[in-house]
């Protein structure tokens, strides 16, 4: 039994002749948990459409709640995460607040001040595996709007949200919004605690008309959700992000649907990737997947990143976090890659 469990829980969804999954498969409440936005809204943006304040980090908080248990993807909310204006304001505020309290006034460098932030972190013994090391990746292009993404030590990732006409104006957009998202994980109420758990679960049954025995009960969908943010306890919002983007992209996959079938329980799966990164063995397993039902129904994988990139693109402008819609592309582009290959190796030889 010990020698199947590992293939059970493989993320790829092909196990035995008769297993196949689907596309976006229906989840109960609970399977995967997206968290709350990364910057909930200040009531002080929401009661005007005038220039906002300045923004203070105590009067923040963030609640994951019904939104936890949704398939949807949450992200970055202010009051109306559509308006540029309001959006562009925020950040550049959080900016002035930045560079006020670690360079005095003035101007300040975004992209330096970013790789700083993250070395200070390392500095005072932030857990970052892979160092301190801000990643910037810029959308080939000859001609403006240039796009850029910035991904974070833990693997988050933000990307430019203006028109920007040079690549480093894109550069410095995509640093403005990663740098602000930064700050506001370091405040206390952006971290995971009992009072927390409690408040998102009993949200949660409002949300759901559950009771509260599925909260205490890890084989419900809430209960799952529970289990979750308990073994998360202590981390930042910022850090639950990233974990939940695994459990996005399984169920994006149709691979929790496929577990499900292979009779894995709730828990054992949640035990088993709360502790694996994503890592290009995942990946791999499954673009292989995207390659087979391309190979079902042509055409698959082209209509799946035209979706892919709609989301981004709107996700991006809204500043929101963007490492699940980014790795949605990554993993499509593998797939395109390997049926490119195997296509080119059964192409007739002509010597």
């Amino acid at each position: 039994m010990e020698s199947i469990r590992p293939q059970r829980l493989q993320p790829g969804i092909r196990f035995g002749a008769g297993s196949t999954g689907t596309l976006r498969s229906s989840l109960r409440p609970g399977v995967t948990v997206p968290t709350a936005p990364l910057l909930p809204p200040p009531a002080s943006l929401c009661a005007s459409s005038g220039p906002p304040p300045p923004l203070q980090l105590h009067s923040l908080h963030g609640t994951i709640g019904s939104a936890g248990l949704g398939t949807g993807v949450a992200g970055f909310g202010l009051c109306n995460p559509g308006n540029p204006a309001v959006l562009k304001e925020a950040v550049e505020a959080v900016v002035r607040s930045f560079a006020k309290h670690t360079q005095g006034y003035g101007r300040v460098n975004v992209v330096e001040a970013l790789q700083e932030f993250w070395q200070m972190k390392q500095s005072r013994g932030a857990d970052l595996r892979n160092g301190a090391l801000v990643v910037y990746e810029m959308v080939p292009s000859n001609n403006p709007p240039y796009v850029c993404y910035v991904s974070l030590p833990g693997g988050s990732c933000f990307g430019s949200f203006q028109f920007c006409p040079t690549k480093a104006e894109a550069r410095r957009s995509a640093a403005k919004i990663a740098l602000m998202n930064s700050v506001f994980n370091e405040h206390p109420s952006r971290r995971i605690t009992d009072d927390f758990i409690e408040k998102s679960v009993c949200e949660a049954l409002a949300s759901f008309n559950g009771n509260r025995e599925e909260a205490d009960n890890p084989s419900t969908g809430i209960g799952a959700f529970r289990f979750m943010l308990e073994s998360n306890k202590g981390k930042s919002m910022l850090e639950f992000q990233e974990l939940m983007t695994v459990f996005q992209l399984l169920h994006w996959n149709g691979s929790l649907k496929a577990m499900r079938e292979r009779q894995c329980s709730r828990q054992e799966v949640l035990a088993h990737y709360s502790h694996r990164a994503l890592d290009d063995d995942m990946r791999t397993q499954m673009a292989a997947d995207w390659v087979n039902r391309e190979q079902g129904v042509a055409g698959t994988i082209a209509q799946e990143v035209a979706a892919t990139d709609r989301e981004l693109e709107e996700a991006r402008l809204a500043g929101r976090e963007l490492r699940f819609h980014k790795e949605k592309k990554d993993i499509l582009m593998l797939a395109v890659g390997q049926l490119d290959a195997a296509n080119t190796a059964t192409l007739p030889s002509t010597c």
